[in-house]
């Protein structure tokens, strides 16, 4: 299945966040990578704000551009804000809810977890990291991967940062999505109306 295989730290830099997971490149060097990172920054047009606003989404939740395209269409057609639709699909997407649940401590680790067949949704085991969970939908470990020293690592670093539309059972090792997440439950810092602009037009 088709994902970025590049440097994290490069994109990283890019952006000036750890948008796919922390980087010693990114606090060594607060400017954007290439010869002409340190150089004078000149002024953006309204059009690539808005680019590099989608592009920080794509590489966040790692999607790529079809997929991604396909997502806001979906949105779009659903009732409501179009951003928030967008960006709760993109929560919802399996590989998300496994890291958001701290069984994996990045998104990256979480889509290789699902593509295994370390994940079950509703008890079936599922190995696409693009699947969408609904509210009600029990996330959980494999029973036989439960002992995988990865995933017992990430839950004991992660206990304490679960997100509050999640709920976590941690003797069954599986989470329960009660509610689609409101926009001040996303942490990720994306300003999701220059999306849905930039789609307009």
């Amino acid at each position: 299945m088709a994902r970025y295989t590049g440097p994290k730290a490069k994109i990283s830099r890019r952006f000036g966040e750890p948008i796919m997971g922390q980087s010693k490149a990114l606090q060594r060097k607060n400017y954007s990578p290439g010869q002409h990172g340190k150089g004078r920054k000149r002024k953006k047009s309204e059009y690539a704000i808005q680019l590099n606003e989608k592009q920080k989404a794509k590489y966040t939740y790692g999607v790529l551009e079809r997929q991604f395209s396909k997502t806001f269409q979906e949105a779009a057609r659903k009732g409501g804000i179009t951003g928030l639709n967008l960006l709760q699909l993109l929560e919802a997407r399996v590989d998300n809810v496994v890291y958001r649940l701290g069984i994996a401590t990045t998104r990256r680790a979480a889509r290789q977890l699902v593509l295994h067949k370390h994940i079950t949704v509703n008890g079936d085991v599922v190995n696409i990291p693009s699947f969408s969970a609904k509210v009600g939908d029990v996330i959980g470990v494999r029973e036989k991967s439960k002992s995988l020293e990865t995933v017992t690592q990430s839950l004991s670093v992660r206990s304490a940062k679960r997100s509050t539309w999640l709920e976590w059972d941690a003797n069954l090792m599986s989470g329960k999505v009660i509610s689609m997440p409101d926009r001040e439950q996303i942490t990720e810092n994306i300003n999701e109306q220059l999306i849905v602009e930039l789609y307009s037009k």
